[in-house]
């Protein structure tokens, strides 16, 4: 071998360490929306041009509020006074189960009239606002299965989340942030498969920022900062990484570099999107910050207004502890505390920006609870009637659809299953689910599979 080739190779073995040294430096495991970087356009990634929605869209972007646990919908949103009425009374004797009547008034609220428990006195100030589905059903009141499910549309099988899908389809709206974020997921049935790519590209899957129960006091994302290489040089790193991988990239490694690619823009702008600092004493107060019981869900909310006014496409936030099988009347309250007034902040500050009309709010749990008493002081898993609620996004705001039978056990006039729940919420955003399709393994899958139907009546 020559002195001269010997030279070159030296010279490209020590491009290749200074490269892989820069990407584990700090730009590793960050699932992105597929952009490719700025610094070179003359290789970019194929998935850089999404495809146009099916049609002229109601929403641009979802805010999904995840009650991990299964909220009661009968001491919050479904009122039953025939349930009130019977309480104490048997439900089924043969099991022995006994109806137990919600401990909190109901009211009406707004022009609307919605029916609202006392125990969210900020959200029922925005009852016209509130389309609620209160005959919600779903196939599982397991939670292993049920979260998976509510997430991806299956829980036989590792898929895509919702979140992927709709970046899929429609990209994200800032190629300097992911188009997918979630903010503190659980760990637990599904864990990261919930807001994985599962087989779409990796470039699909969602940004995490903490864990269920993390504090946001200094959220931030893993895997961005890089304070030892200086921004041009890794940009050239991304030049020769590409240039190295050159035309026979696979879909699998072009999503991993997608994901480098967008840690390197990242670090400019992430961190000023995240800086709640810059906001105004009347808006933190608004969300709830600096309350000990509901400052870090209020912190959850306004990055969610944030990250959405950014271009955002799909932010999910995670409130856990809704599995109140015992002591209903001392766990509900607390929670209902720790997320009323920084729902009813999001409502508000997207209404008053101009960004509710097209920012479609998503609240709800993977199933609901029974009207039957639990544990002597609780309620049980309930995957037969209970509710979501949405607002914004192109819904009927105060509208009540569906009804559960009188007790709220099961879902009986306009029952709305969970993949219709998901297949209006891609309609909302101008995606036919049944159009929505991936091939792999030699079939085209799709997030509803061979279910789901549009809940047309919600829709304004």
């Amino acid at each position: 071998m020559s002195k001269q080739l010997q030279q070159n190779k030296s010279r490209l073995s020590l491009s290749r360490r200074q490269a892989l040294k820069g990407i584990g430096a700090g730009l590793g495991c960050l699932a992105t929306s597929g952009l490719a970087a700025r610094a070179d356009s003359t290789q970019s990634s194929n998935l850089q041009t999404a495809p146009a929605p099916h049609f002229l869209p109601k929403a641009k972007r979802v805010i999904f509020l995840f009650m991990h646990g299964g909220p009661s919908q009968l001491d919050t949103f479904d009122y039953k006074p025939e349930l009130n009425k019977s309480d104490g009374k048997d439900f089924d004797k043969g099991k022995k189960t006994k109806l137990f009547g919600s401990p909190w008034k109901f009211s009406q609220h707004q022009q609307s009239g919605l029916w609202i428990s006392e125990l969210y006195p900020y959200l029922s100030q925005c009852a016209d606002e509130l389309c609620l589905i209160r005959s919600m059903k779903t196939d599982s009141s397991a939670h292993p299965r049920a979260v998976p499910l509510l997430h991806t549309g299956s829980f036989a099988f590792v898929r895509p989340s919702i979140g992927s899908w709709i970046v899929y389809g429609l990209g994200s709206g800032n190629k300097d942030l992911p188009g997918f974020i979630t903010i503190n997921p659980t760990r637990v049935f599904g864990g990261p498969a919930n807001f994985g790519s599962a087989f779409l590209p990796s470039s699909y899957s969602g940004a995490r920022i903490g864990w269920e129960g993390s504090s946001l006091n200094k959220a931030n994302f893993a895997d961005v900062t890089n304070t030892k290489i200086p921004r041009s040089l890794q940009q050239e790193q991304m030049k020769l990484l590409r240039s190295m991988n050159g035309q026979y990239i696979t879909p699998e490694a072009q999503g991993v570099m997608d994901s480098f690619e967008l840690g390197v823009r990242m670090q400019d702008v992430a961190p000023n999107v995240m800086d709640i600092t810059k906001e105004s004493k009347e808006t933190l107060k608004h969300y709830g910050i600096g309350d000990s019981k509901t400052d870090n869900f209020g912190r959850q909310c306004l990055l969610a207004r944030r990250f959405a006014e950014s271009g955002v496409r799909f932010i999910e936030l995670t409130h856990g502890g809704w599995d109140h099988h015992t002591d209903i009347k001392k766990g509900l309250p607390g929670k209902c505390h720790a997320t009323d007034k920084p729902i009813a902040g999001l409502l508000k500050d997207l209404k008053q920006r101009g960004l509710l009309e097209d920012t479609l709010v998503v609240w709800g749990g993977e199933f609901g609870r029974l009207p039957t008493l639990e544990f002597g002081s609780g309620r049980g898993h309930n995957a037969g009637g209970f509710t979501f609620w949405m607002a914004g996004g192109g819904v009927k705001g105060g509208h009540s659809h569906g009804e559960t039978d009188q007790f709220g056990n099961k879902s009986v006039i306009d029952p709305v299953h969970l993949y219709d729940l998901q297949a209006t919420i891609l309609h909302l955003l101008g995606l036919d689910h049944k159009k929505l399709v991936y091939r792999y393994g030699g079939r085209d899958f799709r997030l509803t599979d061979i279910h789901g139907e549009v809940v047309h009546n919600i829709i304004s």
